[in-house]
């Protein structure tokens, strides 16, 4: 992949050959060019940037304008990489809203957009595919509902939850969802969700099974406001500059050694 230019095609081509996907969450040009350099296939321009860069002790404050200018600067700075872009919280609470803050997103730049929930969302997802949006879901703990969750927790401990979890994965798919991801979720639960689609699944804390891995920046170069969370680890221990830790990410999520048990939730 280091050539060439990166597309859900390739990626679902990864997935069906075993090669996992390395992504990481951007916010500008030159960490994302960085990146990129460094072998990172797939760049999340996360709503995170609520948290990371603005400041805020959550992700609900962030707009779609924020989003649509960080995702243009992330564009500026790759040629390769797949860019996918956050709809953010009640951006997408109207099927007309969804479809017009998509749009947004994807004119800025994004190849792809995400949106966090199950198979309530089934009827816009149809709709942005059939209109030519690409659509990422994202399961397990979703930080725009953290509030309703109560907190930042794992999610599908309990049988009937992780059964949930299952039938919204499946639905997202049949919905046109071309990739999923995973977060904060058991380790055997992930195992089955990325067994049961046929659509690459992303897992952050969803233990070394899924096909791919993504980490906020700021989080695995060691940048923590506060104490990381237990799937985190700073790649900049060892790294002898930002571009080295990129690369160690990069390989440790190719060779599934990250991440190992001590990140993962079982």
């Amino acid at each position: 992949m280091a050539n060439s230019k990166v597309t859900i095609k390739a990626l679902q081509q990864m997935k069906d050959n075993g090669e996992k996907i390395a992504t990481l969450t951007a916010y500008d040009a030159t960490f994302a060019a960085t990146m990129e350099a460094n072998g990172v296939e797939m760049i999340l321009v996360g709503d995170s940037l609520g948290m990371v860069l603005q400041g805020h002790d959550s992700t609900l404050p962030v707009s779609i304008d924020d989003m649509a200018y960080h995702v243009a600067a992330v564009k500026r700075g790759t040629q390769r990489a797949f860019i996918v872009a956050d709809l953010p919280f009640m951006s997408y609470a109207t099927y007309e809203q969804g479809l017009a803050n998509a749009q947004k997103l994807m004119q800025a730049g994004a190849h792809m957009i995400k949106l966090e929930g199950g198979q309530r969302h089934s009827n816009l997802i149809q709709a942005l595919v059939e209109l030519g949006t690409p659509v990422c879901g994202h399961l397990g703990l979703t930080p725009q509902s953290v509030n309703a969750m109560g907190g930042y927790k794992v999610q599908g401990k309990e049988a009937a939850a992780a059964e949930k979890l299952i039938q919204d994965a499946m639905a997202l798919e049949a919905a046109g969802c071309q990739l999923l991801v995973l977060e904060c979720v058991p380790t055997p639960l992930a195992q089955e969700v990325t067994n049961e689609l046929q659509i690459p699944v992303i897992g952050i804390g969803a233990g070394n099974v899924t096909d791919g891995q993504v980490l906020v920046m700021h989080d695995m170069l060691g940048l923590n406001l506060g104490k990381p969370p237990k799937f985190v680890k700073n790649f900049m221990t060892e790294a002898s500059d930002i571009s080295d830790a990129f690369g160690r990410y990069v390989s440790e999520v190719k060779a599934g050694t990250f991440p190992g048990a001590a990140h993962s939730f079982h």
